[in-house]
């Protein structure tokens, strides 16, 4: 009950009405209902109204699959354009060329969540639909541009920076979306959701590598574009059900008649609005989460190249990345049921488990004498990737309600995006001065040890403080029930306080 009430007060005044008239076909927008009228089969939960748990909202689902499949799909089989990019150098023994050439799909990935802070605003100003869309517009140009040159510092900025920047805007909509058709069904849609990146990670890798050696990286890239292309008209399914957490129409009203320094700082104020991380657990989590990925993406970049220099394969390594990605995809639906039926921020420990196995993991790899042994290892990583991917946005909104979920969501993935971007160029650079993998993997298992331990601290924090409140309100009582007409009661707190 006490998590409701705080979910409550997310509910800006008079939103709780706009919020009905969309759910329930009241009155059109602009209209005046008054608050006393009664809304026939009207139910609140949490303050979001009732939501669809099905319906259409399964159509967004198959939509969001496909954003979060044709994204992830390609990022987690970017060891493989790994090596294809160095093999297009024509096998140029340049010093730091790992380094270097790890620079591409690290600035895609920690674009995705560095431009996430700013897709909120755009999503909360312009709406899922159109934020997606043009984000998967963005994504495609910048995958048809990569294919046009074989500079790896013009890949930087069209395949790092416009492909990342669009998957960025595609991809957080699609996940505030779903918090609009679902509620119940949150955690399972997640999973599934979460999922198909899985079945692309499966496939890609495969496909990449039969079209790598018939048609080259540069067609590579024109084919990987047509998925983006693809979602710019999926995107377009993602119509909201709940009112914006801002009414701009009223902020245009509050700024009338101010300076356009003032309107401009008004604005940014309220778009970059930091009320959630006056929430301790929410802080707490941000960071455990940031200090993990540093280590996370640095199997996805690295693991092909390893895998050829330590056992001289080259003809079946990308079944490791298929082995991750079909793992991955049990632990996300998986991970997705089981949260359903975790009660409020328990939900976090599925992550601090995920995060101790996969540190452990990548500290394991190079200890793995046989090929066997590392698709052993990798089927574990992808396990683990499951329960961490799939549960990030039902943990957000469990840590700050429904109507700052986005903004809540978009700020973890902006702390997300330097540490993630960092990662496989230092494993990179490792390999560069120590002739091998094995200092880079190491390292790379420490981060979600660390991360793991700070989000231990989370459920605890939370409990200490809905037992400050419980306190408080207990206080309270005691002090108002001391109190008849007016006079305080013989021996009540206040007058024993001041005796």
């Amino acid at each position: 009950m006490e998590e409701e009430a705080e979910e409550d007060e997310n509910l800006p005044p008079g939103e709780e009405q706009g919020m009905r008239d969309s759910l329930l076909g009241g009155a059109p927008e602009g209209a005046a209902v008054p608050a006393e009228v009664p809304v026939p089969g009207k139910r609140e939960e949490d303050g979001r109204g009732r939501v669809p748990e099905g319906g259409f909202g399964w159509v967004v689902v198959l939509a969001a699959t496909w954003c979060s499949g044709s994204i992830f799909g390609i990022q987690n089989s970017f060891g493989i354009i790994y090596v294809m990019l160095q093999g297009e150098m024509d096998g140029t023994e340049e010093q730091g060329m790992d380094f270097k050439t790890a620079w591409v799909g690290s600035l895609a990935m920690g674009m995705i969540f560095f431009c996430s802070p700013v897709v909120s605003i755009f999503t909360d100003r312009l709406g899922c639909r159109k934020t997606s869309s043009g984000g998967a517009a963005l994504a495609f140009i910048g995958l048809l541009s990569s294919s046009f040159t074989k500079s790896l510092g013009v890949r930087y900025f069209t395949y790092g920076i416009l492909f990342g920047c669009g998957c960025s805007f595609a991809f957080q909509p699609s996940l505030v979306i779903l918090g609009h058709y679902f509620k119940k069904r949150l955690g399972l849609v997640n999973g599934i959701v979460a999922g198909g990146s899985c079945v692309f990670t499966m496939c890609l890798p495969f496909l990449l590598k039969m079209m790598g050696g018939a048609i080259g990286l540069q067609h590579t890239f024109q084919v990987l574009s047509v998925f983006m292309f693809i979602q710019i008209f999926l995107s377009l399914t993602f119509k909201p059900l709940l009112p914006p957490p801002v009414d701009f129409s009223k902020e245009k009203e509050k700024v009338a008649g101010r300076s356009k320094a003032q309107q401009c700082m008004a604005h940014t104020r309220k778009y970059f609005n930091m009320q959630v991380f006056r929430r301790k657990t929410y802080t707490i989590w941000a960071l455990g989460i940031a200090t993990t990925v540093l280590g996370y993406f640095v199997p996805y970049v690295h693991l092909i190249k390893f895998v050829e220099q330590r056992f001289k394969e080259n003809t079946k390594e990308w079944v490791l990345l298929v082995c991750i990605g079909a793992t991955s995809g049990i632990g996300r639906l998986a991970s997705g049921r089981i949260g359903d039926s975790i009660p409020g921020l328990k939900k976090i420990y599925l992550q601090v488990a995920s995060f101790l196995l996969l540190g452990i993991l990548s500290m394991m790899l190079p200890l793995c004498q046989v090929f066997e042994s590392v698709i052993v290892v990798c089927l574990f990583l992808g396990l683990c990737d499951g329960f961490l991917i799939s549960m990030m946005s039902p943990i957000a909104f469990e840590l700050v309600g429904p109507m700052q979920a986005s903004q809540a969501i978009g700020y973890v993935l902006g702390l997300m995006s330097i540490p993630m971007t960092a990662g496989p160029p230092i494993a990179g650079l490792l390999r560069d001065y120590c002739g091998s993998y094995d200092l880079a993997f190491y390292l790379a298992g420490i981060p979600p040890l660390i991360g793991a331990m700070v989000l231990l601290s989370v459920p605890l924090v939370h409990e200490r403080d809905l037992k400050k409140k419980r306190q408080m309100e207990e206080e309270k009582e005691k002090t108002q029930d001391s109190v008849v007409n007016g006079e305080l009661l013989p021996g009540s707190p206040v007058t024993d306080e001041c005796v």
